[in-house]
This record gives C-alpha cells, sequence and structure tokens, in this order.
C-alpha cells in the first residue's frame, strides 16, 4: 500500500510540472509572435480620370505608375505607329503596357475600341477605305511623294522607304511587302491584288539583301570607277549594282556625265540618290566631253506588266537586270521554239538566272497566241527537224505519216515518254 501510494504521488507531482511547462510555452509564444503589416501597392494610390494618352508626356506617364525606362517605350511606339494612338486595342498592344495595368486604365482611355472609327485622329493609319488605288504597281519604283498620294502620312510613307532600303532597295516578295510594320491587314488586303511582286520570297534572299544603311561609311567616290563590287559597297544589292553598272557602261556609253545620267538610274532610289549625291566626285574630263543626245540619256523605263515575254527584248531584259549570258540565252531558246507556249518553259532554259527570271515571270504576262503551231500530219520538214522538242523525233514522224496518215496512229507508233509527248504537244493543232 505504501508503495501504491508514493507511485500515485510521484505521477500527480510529474502531471503538475508538465502542466506547468506549457502554460509558460504558450505564454512566452504568444509574446513573441511579430506583427504583420502589409505594403500598399504604390498604383493603388493613383487616382485615376479620363485621359487622351496622346497627350502625356514621360512624367505623366510615370505618374500614372510606369517606369522611366517603360514611359520612354510608350512614347517611341506611339511615334512608330504614326505620332497618335487610334483606339484602346492600339494601345494595349504596346509590350510596355501589362495586361493588368491596361485593365486598370482602359475604362479612362478617351480611344475608340478599335481602330475602324479615325475621324478624331489626323495622324492615324491610312484606313483601308482612305487609299486610292489607280491600278497594278510596282511599290519598288514608289516615292515618298507617291505613298503619299495614295494616302499614307508624310511619316508612314518615310517609314515605308526606309524599310525598303533595309530590304536592299526592293521588297522583294509579297510576303516581304506585308512584313511592313506601317501596312497593316486591312490596307494589305486592299493593295495584295495591286502589287506587281512576286507571292514568295526567294529561298536564298539574305545572300543579296543590301547592308544597312548605318554599316555604310561614305566617302568621295567617282561613280565611273566603281565596278560591280564597288557599287555594292554603297549599298546596293548585287542585282542592283549590276543593272547599274549595265546602264552606265551600255546606254551612257561608259560614263555618267551629270548627276542627272545617275538619278535616271531606276534602281537609284530618289532617298537613295539624295545621300549619295553630295559624295559623287565626277570627272572633269568626263563632264567636259559632249553629252550624249537627249534621248538617249534618259533610260527608258520598261512596263514589265505590259511587257509579252514572246516579246521583249535582249535590252529590256537586260534593263530588269539580266545578265547578257541569261538574255541571250533566253532570247535564243525562245526563237528555236517559235515562241513560248508555257512560262515553266522559260525557267528550262539553261545558263538563266532562275530566281531573277522567277520574279519576272511573276509580273510580266506570256501571250502565245502567235505561235505557229502544227499537226504531225502538216507539220514542215525544217520545223521538225530544228525544232527542240521535235527534231529527235522528226525522221520517225516524217516515216510514219506516209503511211499512217493519222496523228493518234503516229503516237502509238513514236512511244514517245509521256513528258516528251506533253512538251511536243504543246506546239500541236
Amino acid at each position: 500500500m505504501r508503495n501504491n501510494y508514493y507511485r500515485k504521488m510521484a505521477i500527480l507531482g510529474v502531471s503538475f510540472l508538465t502542466l506547468l511547462a506549457f502554460k509558460k510555452y504558450t505564454d512566452d509564444k504568444e509574446s513573441k509572435f511579430p506583427e504583420i503589416s502589409f505594403v500598399e501597392d504604390a498604383s493603388s494610390n493613383i487616382i485615376l480620370s479620363e485621359f487622351n494618352p496622346n497627350d502625356l508626356d514621360s512624367e505623366e506617364w510615370q505618374k500614372l505608375g510606369f517606369s522611366e525606362n517603360q514611359s520612354r517605350t510608350i512614347l517611341k511606339y506611339k511615334d512608330i505607329v504614326g505620332g497618335n494612338f487610334i483606339s484602346k486595342e492600339q494601345f494595349r498592344k504596346c509590350f510596355a503596357v501589362s495586361k493588368e495595368k491596361y485593365a486598370q486604365l482602359e475604362p479612362f482611355l478617351l480611344l475608340p475600341e478599335s481602330g475602324k472609327s479615325t475621324s478624331n485622329f489626323s495622324n492615324s493609319f491610312a484606313d483601308k477605305k482612305s487609299l486610292t488605288i489607280s491600278g497594278k504597281f510596282n511599290p519598288d519604283h514608289f516615292s515618298e511623294a507617291d505613298w503619299r498620294k495614295m494616302g499614307f502620312s508624310e511619316k508612314q510613307s518615310a517609314a515605308i522607304i526606309k524599310y525598303k532600303d533595309y530590304l536592299g532597295g526592293s521588297f522583294v516578295s509579297k510576303e516581304k511587302f506585308k512584313d511592313c510594320f506601317i501596312i497593316n491587314d486591312e490596307n494589305y488586303k486592299k493593295l495584295e491584288p495591286f502589287l506587281i511582286l512576286p507571292g514568295k520570297t526567294p529561298a536564298n534572299f539574305n545572300s543579296y539583301a543590301s547592308k544597312s544603311a548605318s554599316n555604310i561609311r561614305l566617302e568621295p567616290f567617282n561613280p565611273n570607277s566603281l565596278d560591280v563590287k564597288g557599287w555594292m559597297g554603297l549599298g546596293f544589292s548585287e542585282k542592283q549594282a549590276t543593272v547599274i553598272v549595265n546602264y552606265r557602261d551600255r546606254n551612257l556609253k561608259g560614263n555618267f556625265r551629270s548627276l542627272d545620267d545617275i538619278k535616271n538610274c531606276f534602281v537609284i532610289s530618289k532617298e537613295k540618290f539624295d545621300v549619295l549625291k553630295s559624295f559623287i566626285k565626277l570627272d572633269p574630263s568626263t563632264i567636259n566631253n559632249k553629252p550624249l543626245a537627249k534621248t538617249e540619256l534618259k533610260q527608258e523605263k520598261t512596263d514589265f506588266s505590259k511587257t509579252d515575254m514572246n516579246s521583249i527584248t535582249f535590252k529590256q531584259l537586260l534593263e530588269f537586270g539580266l545578265d547578257e549570258k541569261s538574255a541571250g540565252s533566253m532570247i535564243g531558246f525562245r526563237k528555236k521554239l517559235g515562241g513560248f507556249m508555257t512560262k515553266e518553259q522559260i525557267l528550262e532554259t539553261y545558263n538563266i538566272d532562275k530566281e531573277l527570271v522567277q520574279k519576272l515571270l511573276s509580273i510580266a504576262p506570256l501571250d502565245n497566241s502567235k505561235v505557229e503551231r502544227y499537226t504531225l500530219i502538216d507539220a514542215p520538214e525544217d520545223w521538225l527537224k530544228n525544232h527542240p522538242y521535235f527534231k529527235y523525233s522528226a525522221d520517225k514522224i516524217i516515216y510514219y505519216r506516209i503511211s499512217n496518215p493519222d496523228d493518234r496512229k503516229i503516237w502509238k507508233l513514236l512511244k514517245t515518254k509521256p513528258e516528251y509527248e506533253a512538251r511536243m504537244k504543246l506546239y500541236l493543232k
């Protein structure tokens, strides 16, 4: 009994000490628990009212909660899109404006929802209804004045020309033209049917894209001593440089005699000429030469959209940029055929610059209505023996048609490959 008594007293003592320790622990924890305070977002203190984002400067954007860098970016973006935001939709696309920030500002923006209503914004993008397009055109030949006449603002027109110069002086293709940030989707859809440009960008476009103008250091130069590489060093593409040299050597008999001679070369844009003219140094001995006749000095500009590939001349092919070898091969092949029936035939010509010819074919029409065609029965023997598609079968045709005066029977006897037969039938009635 005594042992049980002591055991119970010991258990009670341990329990009492445990309760005292727990109470002390909980009292200490409550006294040391840190006080929590929340940092209020600075932007929540901004009191917003309706405003026009086109009226704000950098300091005022910062008052709306943007950083100094973000404010600069917003102002730069505004200049890029034409000097004014024309809609909430356009403002939202500025990458310095987060989704959350836009949601906060949107109810207070004094802008239309989309860019369709532009009557109150004089410097906005040209609306699709405001563009004036007179017909098909090559945008490579347009100056700033031409773009303004079409309906673009002065800043937009200058930006389009700068973009063309960045590409190397040519828009190259409809794809590249569409990439110009000034040309929005609506305007491109309206312009696209009238563009005299290839649809697709050549695979090796980067190999003849010109150098950026910012990387070119200009020094005084004699344009009569420059070769193709020399003109490329001034920022022209290889194709453009070739045209300039051919124009000088063939049209002007080897020498530019005045600044107007250079200005008249159609691959040298007005903007590019203005950049170069103060560095052009003509040889006095060349200037004193008797000038060429006025008709020779001015380069005739061919409208290739109206030039039939079955009547295009050697000189016109050189004007487009082909070298003598390519132009000669094309004219020679056309003469042997008696005329092209399809544009695909032209690309089969040996020794041509296929990429440049492809660009020409996307512009120029082909009229095959005047090309001579015969039946196998009545085709002249000389024609059969000299035509590139028939000459290897000419003797058989002449032999078979004596006893089988029927085209269908002759074809069965010839047993030519389907691809050869298809080419031959282009020139048969």
